[in-house]
């Protein structure tokens, strides 16, 4: 038997006499499967695909103007031009991110007379927006909690908890949250499954505009939330990623989190700018932990950086400073907060206007849900055929589950909307 290498790199093999077989390497990801596509994306390209001038995406998760476009807010853009005249460098920023933002992010969550920022116990540093921040949590907690490494989740939560928290190594359960029959928040059964979640565990709590659901527990109910937690010796890992785009007041969006710490919970805090500021692509947020004391809040804080390092070494700057501008100049904060209170009153309408036209068309279903839930997404209670109706027969795309994004709701497709709705459930 002889082998030869060819000009082309190839192994070659004479076996028998005019026979010649002709090995190559197997690829060294040919075992690597094809994934399943994204939900979301493919109920976008699926419209896109489509040719009906009534199409509706009510899929996207971000916001849009009422004719259906993305929106800049118009302080970000007066903030660019204050940073474009600065001729500032592109220096890299600390590990910790730039210090101005991290100071502005964690004192517009915990509010400008905060004992806990007075007494210098927080440990904050800028994330590569809501997700990034939840993966530096992750982290810390998987290195650094002294009790169980399991999160307890919401059901259902935001699609990519799950797997942040899994590829950091934690385990990942979850308490009852949403109430299918009444498309509103289960406080009977959160509460009994709080009770019975092991002491030392991480919980997981969505600050405000609940996603995907939009549900919301009442003030009274996070009370008895905070003290079931407590008492249970449960750490509380708040994300919030939509403080201000959920009822337009910065203040009542955050009462959650500023609730547990007045009931002297230690918590974390993952925080967004994506939402609240249209800073989608700039990747602006901040992880934070609150500790017992100053010396503790250094020490986390050395720590998380430790974590950071090899991560991505240093975040973003370009966002960062966006926010930090706003936050820090009080024309413009004034001027954002009358913006996102805008964003927030437009989804609302939208609201009003959806069950208002259902009731209109003549539904005989109680809709009440779509005022009562709050924030970008709102869970219709649809049925996976009845969203297959809206889809095949109205051109109106939204996930199987029925939720749809509230942001791509308008005045100019609200009532048609309602039609279909009623349509697909009339009988």
């Amino acid at each position: 038997m002889a082998a030869v290498v060819s000009s082309e790199g190839r192994f070659l093999i004479y076996n028998q006499p005019f026979i010649r077989s002709v090995y190559r390497a197997a690829s060294w990801w040919a075992n690597v499967e094809m994934g399943p596509p994204d939900a979301i994306l493919g109920v976008t390209e699926a419209y896109k695909r489509d040719t009906n001038p009534k199409k509706v995406n009510l899929g996207v998760g971000a916001y849009r103007d009422d004719n259906g476009k993305p929106y800049v807010l118009p302080s970000v853009l007066k903030a660019e031009e204050y940073l474009a005249a600065a001729k500032l460098d592109k220096e890299y920023a600390p590990i910790s991110g730039l210090a101005d933002f991290c100071k502005s992010s964690i004192q517009l969550a915990l509010g400008d007379d905060s004992t806990h920022l007075k007494n210098e116990v927080n440990a904050t540093v800028q994330g590569i927006s809501g997700t990034g921040s939840l993966t530096i949590g992750a982290k810390f907690l998987k290195s650094f909690f002294p009790g169980e490494k399991c999160v307890w989740l919401p059901a259902p939560t935001w699609g990519n908890h799950i797997p942040i928290f899994k590829h950091s190594g934690l385990e990942v359960k979850h308490y009852r949250y949403y109430d299918a029959s009444t498309c509103g928040f289960d406080f009977g059964g959160a509460i009994e499954d709080i009770k019975t979640i092991p002491e030392k565990s991480v919980i997981l709590l969505h600050a405000c505009a609940h996603n995907p659901t939009g549900v919301d527990p009442k003030p009274e109910q996070w009370k008895e939330i905070s003290k079931v937690i407590k008492d249970r010796g449960l750490f509380p890992f708040f994300d919030m990623a939509y403080q201000g785009f959920a009822s337009g007041d910065v203040t009542k969006d955050a009462f959650a989190v500023r609730l547990f710490l007045e009931d002297g919970h230690q918590v974390a805090l993952s925080q967004s700018f994506a939402k609240n500021m249209g800073l989608y692509g700039e990747r602006a947020g901040a992880f934070s932990v609150i500790t017992e004391s100053k010396d503790e809040a250094a020490r986390v804080l050395s720590q998380l950086k430790i974590l950071i390092r090899p991560l991505y070494s240093n975040p973003p700057i370009h966002g960062a400073k966006i926010v930090a501008k706003i936050l820090t100049d009080s024309e413009l904060k004034a001027q954002w907060l009358k913006e996102v209170k805008g964003m927030a009153d437009r989804i609302i309408s939208m609201r009003t206007q959806l069950k208002d036209y259902l009731l209109q068309k003549g539904s005989k279903q109680d809709w009440s849900h779509i005022t009562d839930q709050i924030g970008m997404f709102c869970f219709t209670g649809l049925k996976p055929a009845q969203v297959e109706r809206l889809t095949k027969e109205f051109s109106i795309y939204l996930t199987k589950d029925g939720r749809i994004s509230m942001a791509g709701v308008s005045s100019k497709n609200v009532e048609y909307l309602a039609h279909a709705m009623h349509e697909v459930t009339k009988n």
